[in-house]
């Protein structure tokens, strides 16, 4: 139901627009188009148009937007869609060229989408397909932009990492096979982005890392006092579902495991108190802890929800609920953002729309102030006063 769904999405995304009133707006998307791309393209045209012509983005005067559109286009097509919005306040604002490799200013608005494997102003990869085997076409990538604000210097990277392809294999082993496949991505972008090429900066990467909780461990606390029944193919003898019954209590049917059914009897589980007695079994970010911060998590998992558009809590009964969407950021980056100001609750990291139908990720968002001059010090290295 894309028509209704663009219209609850764009309100809610208005509202905390019009909330925190940013200067600078970066708004990274993946999976643009949906699944089926080739019959909703003209649906990612209309809401391109909106959010440009918006009378709550009237006050942004500069834009530019980057649309990875081009589906033809196997070995390149990502998916990815990149918007940045400079309210009428901001002056001089410069965006790297990354083949010239200077800063330049950042006048009106913008939109690349046919063109942007021949744009010098990102940086865009496809993950190669042997990252991801079970999956033919896969889209996943990332995209790479370059600021610079008041002298102060930082990336932008649109990220969309690999996700579970079944259930049952997730379920096997911790941390399982998928988690060691986006450890392994994660890991070559941030290498891809700190390498010799360019100048280091300090780095925000954010996007559908598809980090999910380690399945075992979570189904083992879950169903710690449930026998396990197994339910084989006939013709294969290959495991196809898994039943978890209570004891006692009549054997009641606690959870249904199968490649993609994750039916657990209590959801409320996932949304009491948000969610955060799961986040022990949140664990990928850690193997990155010396290169990647994040803010606490306040809100429940961004994923899988209901995208019946009258559900706007529900999750579906198809994968375990997870953090996938995320804002992590390099360790230079975090200390831009907490000491800009004395109050820390000036920074906000929070989800989009909790009551309404998003889609099957809700939006997460993190809102802050960098400080006149927090990248002086390191200004003169960015050269960012050289710009064209």
């Amino acid at each position: 139901q894309p028509e209704n769904l663009q219209k609850n999405w764009l309100r809610e995304f208005y509202q905390v627009v019009h909330t925190h009133k940013p200067h600078f707006m970066a708004l990274h998307c993946q999976e643009f188009g949906g699944k089926n791309y080739e019959a909703s393209m003209s649906h990612v045209d209309k809401f391109v148009k909106e959010l440009l012509s918006s009378d709550a983005m009237k006050d942004y005067n500069r834009a530019r937007v980057y649309l990875d559109e081009n589906y033809k286009s196997q070995e390149h097509f990502t998916a990815l869609g990149s918007f940045y919005f400079l309210h009428e306040s901001l002056k001089n604002i410069y965006q790297f060229d990354f083949k010239a490799k200077k800063y330049k200013k950042v006048t009106g608005k913008e939109i690349y989408s046919d063109t942007l494997e021949s744009t010098p102003m990102l940086e865009k990869e496809k993950f190669p397909q042997d990252y991801f085997p079970e999956c033919k076409w896969s889209r996943k990538g990332f995209i790479r932009t370059r600021w610079c604000i008041t002298d102060c210097a930082f990336d932008l990277v649109n990220i969309h990492l690999f996700h579970d392809a079944s259930n049952l294999i997730a379920w096997e082993t911790s941390p399982s096979v998928y988690s060691g496949i986006r450890h392994k991505a994660l890991g070559y972008v941030l290498d891809r982005i700190i390498d010799q090429r360019f100048e280091k900066v300090s780095y925000f990467v954010f996007g559908d890392f598809n980090f999910r909780l380690d399945a075992k461990a979570v189904v083992e606390t879950l169903c710690a006092k449930a026998t396990m029944q197994t339910v084989r193919a006939a013709d294969t003898n290959e495991v196809v579902k898994l039943i978890f019954r209570e004891s006692d209590n009549d054997r009641k049917v606690m959870l249904q495991l199968e490649k993609k059914l994750f039916d657990y009897f209590n959801q409320d589980v996932f949304r009491d108190n948000n969610g955060t007695a799961l986040l022990e079994f949140d664990r990928e970010l850690s193997v990155f802890k010396d290169r990647l911060y994040e803010l606490d998590i306040s809100f429940p998992p961004s994923y899988p929800y209901s995208e019946d558009s009258s559900q706007g809590k529900q999750y579906m009964n198809t994968r375990c609920p997870a953090w996938c969407d995320r804002i992590l950021m390099s360790h230079s980056a975090k200390e831009l953002i907490l000491k800009s100001e004395n109050d820390e609750k000036i920074v906000i990291y929070d989800h989009i729309g909790p009551n309404v139908c998003m889609g099957d990720h809700k939006p997460v968002f993190l809102s802050f102030r960098i400080a006149a001059g927090a990248g002086k010090p390191i200004a003169n290295v960015h050269k960012c006063c050289v710009v064209q």
